[in-house]
């Protein structure tokens, strides 16, 4: 009878233990993604003034990437430390950087 006793008061807590452990906390619980996703026009035109404030970043446009929608980032050189400040998405959007050199207006005649 003693051993049930000694047995139920050290089990007892273990199994309340791992039950807690296997319930999600309210910290723990990820947040719902809201009903209505920006579009990606929407999200181009907030990033583009950041992107452009980047020296070598000539331009910003959308584009399709694999068959999808994707921003693109014009550069005049690809160097490693512009790609490095440069996000490989933005808001669930792909990113392609494209190396163009400097953009130049025509001479209109």
């Amino acid at each position: 009878m003693m051993k049930l006793m000694l047995l139920s008061i050290c089990v007892i807590p273990l199994w309340a233990g791992a039950m807690a452990c296997g319930q999600p906390s309210a910290e723990a619980v990820p947040e719902e993604k809201p009903l209505v996703e920006k579009t990606i026009e929407q999200v181009l035109q907030e990033h583009t003034d950041r992107l452009m404030a980047l020296p070598g970043v000539v331009g910003t446009a959308l584009g399709l990437c694999a068959d999808k929608p994707c921003i693109q980032v014009f550069v005049v050189e690809a160097t490693e430390e512009l790609l490095k400040q440069i996000p490989d998405e933005i808001q669930g959007y792909q990113v392609d950087v494209q190396q163009t050199g400097e953009f130049k207006a025509l001479d209109q005649k």
